[in-house]
């Protein structure tokens, strides 16, 4: 299974990025599919997930109303596109995938596979 995660780049504070994540060797729509982040010096937190089978949507408070989260099953990528982007989105963001089905964000833990993230950098 790969997980690859593009669209880092650096944005201004109000801006917008859209993040993909193309997986590979995944059942697809078995999987539900998180985005998580990790700030320097912080924990990694989820800000959003999509969860199996029902694609149920899930968000962060810190993030809800700004970020989206979207999942294809044609092309098996999911994107989050964020909106108005402030200072403390700044990290880096990781793809996660997991064969469960969720009733909120989930902890780091219980994630099967991780891509190897792409970083978002703020600036006023």
């Amino acid at each position: 299974v790969q997980l690859v995660e593009s669209g880092g780049a650096l944005a201004q504070t109000g801006g917008s990025l859209k993040l993909s994540c193309v997986t590979s060797g995944l059942a697809f729509r078995d999987a539900t599919i998180a985005w998580f982040r990790q700030a320097p010096g912080k924990e990694r937190e989820a800000v959003s997930c999509v969860s199996a089978p029902d694609l149920s949507q899930y968000y962060a408070d810190s993030v809800k109303g700004r970020f989206f989260i979207s999942k294809d099953y044609g092309e098996e990528t999911s994107w989050l596109q964020m909106n108005n982007l402030k200072a403390e989105d700044a990290a880096v963001y990781y793809c996660a995938a997991m064969y469960r089905t969720l009733s909120g964000l989930p902890h780091s833990s219980l994630v099967h596979f991780w891509g190897k993230g792409t970083l978002v950098t703020v600036s006023s």
